[in-house]
């Protein structure tokens, strides 16, 4: 390496930062620029302007040093970004390059989002997050080069202003983990073969980043905290493989890698033993290795992942300093980090002046995260000038513990007199005929998840109603109005179980949060969940309980318009909990019964309201099973009782309904079925119909809905499209047990494009209804 590229690793420093803008800037950009309000040149200008904004605001707060500002913006993702870079292109497809061999922002854009013809690329969970990441396609026929600049270019832009920023990207091993095989690759094939193939590509890479003026480079490797199901040999060979090519790169910025998410174990070894120059640990959410684990490093820099970059609670100073101290002892050269990229957390709690003084003083956003890891890094060096920050977080961590409402006899009373009686419902076969004879469905019976549109005018009329601008009355009655066009709009396509489109929500946690005592929701707290979609986490804070009926009401109104049956629509206690910041002084299994207890009260309400089919949703089960298997059993154990706790004081007659979107359903099949739900919908149309096969093998005995509507794409599928999607699962799933119905609710959709594809889907389950009862004859 030359002398240019020699520079320390920074001793305060963060793994990433929020990326869609302080009010969702890139959001706004984004969006314009697919409708064609903006052109390309206007969005380059914004994201500029967003990268620049974020650079020297964490300069800003002490990340001063060169190469402390991470370079992680994206336009929609970082796994889409190194597909991008390698040339990662399905064949199915087309070629998407321009004429210089580019995959340029259009078809970026086009793997991110699909075309008429084309399906986007498959979507899943990123770790233990809500955020979601777009799955490559690798096969024997990938090609694979250098098809973009974009991350040289922006490290330019940073550095001609004035911020040596970290380039980053996707290491190789955790891309092509992630990946999956192409629709043309032969039965057993594992993208991570193709390792050979794609390491000179990010050699490539370096060197133009190292020619830049690049001196550190974060490659990130979150795929190795995690058991997969790939051998541990082969992935241990994989990892020793490809940092053995890159550090022996000629010319090549310094390499850091990153392993978030949890504790890294066996790859320790492995990494310590290569020609990396830092290493990055989550020493948060993992254990401090031992001295002996960590001697390998040599004169290797330890980043210490210790302000958690996960969660929004105020960092234990004291306990932090105590890892660095013994850190400090076991390795040559030490830095200080957080323990995940701060894009899950939302940019600022001064944002937040609606919140009390007290809870404000218990929160870190990742402006705060940032400042944090200044303060810890100054340990290094002058740790007397760090004990008054310590001493104060230590006596605010205190104040929290003892506050009012943190611990509620009453809630707690209640859960401690739980029984194993409370947590199960009758016998399937019991409830499967009550609910016939309650509900008089067909076969194939047709439904949609939940909500509808939310249009501009439902928004304004929301926003309006914060101001005061309407009355409590005026407000609900255009709520009204939103659910008879919706419940009139089924009735007229011919859907046979009816939801009231969900209007009056702002979000399906937030909505909960805002009427169960021991939350509290933020103003500004946006966190980006996929592409340009964001969502404002609500706290959980306190003991959790209902005072009052939450969507009764508005179900009972729904109900009054049509004869057909109409869903509740409740959230589950385990999304809940996956899309709140979760306290986190109690396991996450008895604030998961608090809720479900307040849930369960719900569903009585409904149920003497009329409502006869009850749907709880839970979305985000698979998103919280942690990464070690060892774990696993514990998990899956209070999440599934947490939701049998929330439906088992339901009536024979009532039928409950689940939904699951984006996830791996194989590896929890198991738990899905302990859900004991009537009928589970679950993601598929984007996956074309892969969990039939899993749900076929573990011979899943109830209703269950295979999304055929991708709803997180703009395009509308035919009717021929849904018909082979119902053929497909009709072939390993009884048809008996099939429910019709979208992958998701339709919030993000517009009303255009919903009402032309829940027709196909209504005239596809006729098609294929008429043609199992034929076929009966």
């Amino acid at each position: 390496m030359t002398e240019q590229h020699n520079t320390p690793f920074p001793s305060a420093s963060i793994l990433g930062y929020p990326r869609i803008g302080r009010r969702r800037e890139l959001k706004k950009a984004v969006e314009a620029y697919w409708a064609g309000k903006i052109d390309a040149a206007a969005l380059d200008a914004a994201a500029k302007g967003i990268q620049l904004g974020t650079a020297q605001r964490l300069q800003g707060l002490g990340l001063t040093e060169a190469a402390a500002v991470p370079g992680t913006f994206s336009y929609y993702d970082q796994v889409l970004d190194a597909a991008a870079h390698l040339g990662a292109v399905p064949a199915r497809f087309g070629n998407l390059l321009n004429a210089e061999g580019q995959l340029d922002i259009d078809g970026y854009f086009t793997l991110a989002r699909g075309t008429k013809d084309q399906q986007p690329l498959e979507m899943t969970k990123w770790f233990d997050t809500n955020y979601h990441y777009l799955v490559p396609e690798i096969g024997p026929e990938t090609r694979f080069a250098l098809t973009s600049n974009r991350i040289v270019e922006e490290f330019e832009y940073a550095l001609a202003n004035g911020v040596e920023t970290r380039p980053y990207v996707v290491g190789p091993v955790t891309f092509l983990l992630l990946s999956k095989a192409s629709d043309d690759a032969p039965a057993g094939f594992s993208p991570l073969s193709r390792l050979e193939d794609v390491l000179p590509v990010y050699t490539a890479l370096l060197q133009k980043l190292a020619a830049a003026g690049a001196s550190w480079v974060q490659l990130d490797e979150p795929a190795l905290v995690v058991d997969q199901v790939t051998p541990a040999a082969e992935i241990d060979a994989a990892v020793a493989r490809s940092y053995e090519v890159l550090a022996a790169a000629r010319n090549r910025p310094q390499l850091f890698v990153s392993t978030p998410y949890g504790a890294l174990d066996g790859q320790l070894g492995t990494l310590a033993a290569t020609g990396i120059d830092a290493l990055h640990l989550d020493v948060f959410k993992g254990e401090v290795p031992s001295a002996a684990a960590l001697a390998g490093l040599g004169n290797k820099t330890l980043v210490a992942g210790v302000v958690d970059g996960h969660n929004i609670w105020r960092n234990d100073l004291a306990a932090s300093a105590a890892k660095i101290a013994g850190l400090q002892k076991s390795v040559a050269r030490l830095a200080v980090s957080t323990s995940t990229s701060t894009q899950h957390v939302p940019h600022d709690v001064d944002e937040e002046s609606q919140l009390s003084a007290q809870l404000l003083s218990w929160l870190a956003f990742a402006d705060q995260k940032a400042a944090e890891v200044v303060t810890l890094a100054g340990l290094l060096t002058d740790p007397d000038a760090v004990r008054p920050a310590i001493d104060e977080a230590t006596r605010i961590i205190a104040d929290r513990a003892a506050a009012d409402g943190v611990r509620r006899a009453e809630v707690r009373n209640r859960t401690a007199a739980l029984t194993d009686a409370d947590f199960s419902r009758s016998a399937y076969g019991v409830r499967e005929a009550a609910q016939a004879e309650a509900l008089h469905l067909p076969p194939l019976p047709t439904t949609t998840i939940g909500s509808f549109p939310q249009t501009a005018e439902i928004r304004t009329a929301r926003a309006r109603a914060t101001k005061g601008e309407l009355t409590t009355e005026q407000y609900e009655q255009l709520m009204k109005d939103e659910i008879k066009r919706v419940v009139e709009l089924q009735e007229e396509l011919g859907f046979d179980v009816l939801v009231h489109g969900e209007p009056e929500r702002n979000d399906m946690v937030q909505y909960f949060a805002e009427n169960l005592e021991g939350f509290d929701v933020t103003v500004h707290g946006w966190v980006q969940s996929y592409g340009s979609r964001c969502t404002r986490p609500s706290i959980l804070w306190g003991d959790v309980t209902r005072s009052a009926p939450i969507t009764v009401e508005w179900a009972r109104y729904a109900q009054s318009l049509t004869n057909k049956p109409m869903k509740g629509m409740l959230t589950g206690p385990v999304t809940i909990l996956a899309w709140s910041f979760v306290r986190d002084d109690q396991p996450l299994g008895e604030t998961a019964n608090q809720v479900a207890l307040a849930l369960r009260d719900e569903i009585a309400d409904l149920e003497a309201a009329g409502i006869k089919v009850i749907q709880v949703d839970e979305p985000a089960l698979r998103e919280l099973l942690p990464l070690r298997k060892a774990e696993q059993a514990a998990y899956l154990d209070w999440s599934v009782k947490s939701f049998r706790l929330a439906t088992a004081g339901a009536a024979d007659s009532t039928q409950v309904h689940t939904h699951l979107c984006y996830s791996e359903f194989g590896a929890i099949i198991d738990a899905i079925d302990g859900l004991d739900a009537d009928v589970t919908s679950i993601e598929a149309a984007r996956s074309r119909m892969e969990v039939v096969h899993d749900l076929e093998s573990h011979g899943f005995g109830r209703g269950v809905g295979p999304g055929v509507y991708d709803i997180h794409s703009p395009r509308v599928p035919g009717e021929q499209e849904v018909t082979e999607l119902l053929g497909t699962a009709v072939k390993h799933v009884p048809s008996r047990q099939l429910w019709v119905n979208p992958d998701c609710g339709l919030k993000t959709r517009g009303y255009a494009e919903t009402e032309e594809s829940l027709r196909n889907l209504v005239h596809a389950a006729r098609t294929v209804r008429a043609g199992l009862l034929e076929a009966a004859k």
